[in-house]
């Protein structure tokens, strides 16, 4: 076998071997944005129109999340926490269209004390998907009666599967996603 057929097999094998290392590298990175995600992780291959530019999405989306300071709350404010969400759920029964607004609220007032920034609907979905992915859609179904709410589209139990939908984003931004 002459040299220059050695030198040939030897850069195809480097080649082959860095293209396995890439594509496994490439594999993990995605499974790693599926496990982070969850279902966000579809919405957003469906959004920005496939894989790569979805996961390139996701991943500015935790370069941005990494900057934020996101807080554990003390167990003490947890407990008023909780205690305010009881006092939205008991004003239900009177005023159903006016209990969902208080619950986006103190979802709202929540986020901004564990570091979310809460400017606007969009920014705080991209912000939570990171660590609350799976209860993301939750926030987007109360959030969508909410507006509907407002313009007096929305019926009695539409606004009570809001308050459902508002309670599981709550209960999941109240714990501390780091310490499970």
């Amino acid at each position: 076998m002459s040299t220059s057929m050695l030198i040939i097999i030897i850069v195809v094998a480097v080649l082959v071997v860095l293209a396995i290392t890439a594509l496994m590298g490439m594999l993990a990175r995605r499974r790693h944005l599926r496990n982070r995600f969850g279902p966000e992780y579809e919405r957003a291959v469906d959004e920005e129109g496939g894989k790569l530019a979805a996961e390139r999405d996701l991943r500015a989306r935790e370069e941005r999340h990494d900057q934020l300071d996101i807080k554990e709350l003390s167990p003490e404010r947890r407990s008023e926490y909780a205690q305010e969400w009881s006092g939205v759920q008991e004003h239900f029964v009177d005023r159903p269209d006016g209990a969902v607004s208080e619950a986006d609220a103190l979802v709202s007032r929540l986020m901004g004390e564990r570091g979310y920034p809460t400017e606007g609907y969009q920014g705080a979905v991209r912000d939570l998907s990171v660590e609350h992915g799976r209860t993301l859609e939750h926030y987007r179904a109360a959030h969508d009666v909410k507006v509907r709410s407002g313009n007096g589209q929305a019926t009695t139990e539409e606004l009570r599967g809001a308050m459902v939908h508002y309670r599981a984003l709550f209960e999941d931004l109240l714990t501390d996603q780091r310490s499970r």
